[in-house]
């Protein structure tokens, strides 16, 4: 491993812990003595993702956080919120053992994450993975969440106020 400091490539692993699904180790320079963490993770190399159009991807862990990360943008989530949500889907594809997973099969697993994380992520997420036409589409999107939730016995996404015009 390359020191980040000094750019030696020999490196001592002080301590190693295993932190979801991937193994975090301290390491120690051997020229420089700096100290620098990394991280090892499985790469889930074997799954292909099927696009709607029938070209074949592999699977990117990178490209998935990138989309959950831009609609999840400004929202007051948890620290590792974003991480921890690939995690899960990417431990879900290996679950999964196939060669070739649908794109669809993995957006639904985002929006049902989503869902439960943050509403408007869900509805940011949901505008780009549904491809709306209009604001028809969008606004039965958000009609039937918040239903779904003022059943449950949550708050209203929006106030009854915010439907009325000015006066």
């Amino acid at each position: 491993m390359w020191c980040p400091y000094c750019g030696h490539q020999d490196s001592r692993v002080t301590d190693s812990r295993s932190v979801r699904q991937s193994i975090r180790r301290r390491r120690r320079c051997l020229k420089c003595g700096t100290r620098f963490t990394t991280q090892e993770r499985v790469e889930n190399a074997n799954a292909v993702i099927v696009k709607k159009d029938r070209r074949r991807e592999r699977f990117s862990r990178e490209k998935l956080l990138r989309g959950i990360v831009r609609a999840c943008e400004k929202r007051p989530l948890p620290t590792g919120a974003m991480e921890k949500l690939v995690d899960d889907i990417e431990s879900e594809l290996h679950r999964m053992g196939k060669s070739e997973i649908p794109s669809s099969a993995v957006g639904e697993m985002v929006m049902e994450r989503l869902l439960e994380l943050d509403h408007i992520a869900y509805i940011r997420f949901a505008s780009v993975y549904r491809a709306f036409t209009d604001i028809g589409s969008l606004k039965k999107e958000v009609d039937t969440l918040a239903a779904r939730h003022e059943i449950a016995g949550q708050l209203p996404l929006m106030s009854r106020s915010n439907h009325s015009s000015p006066g």
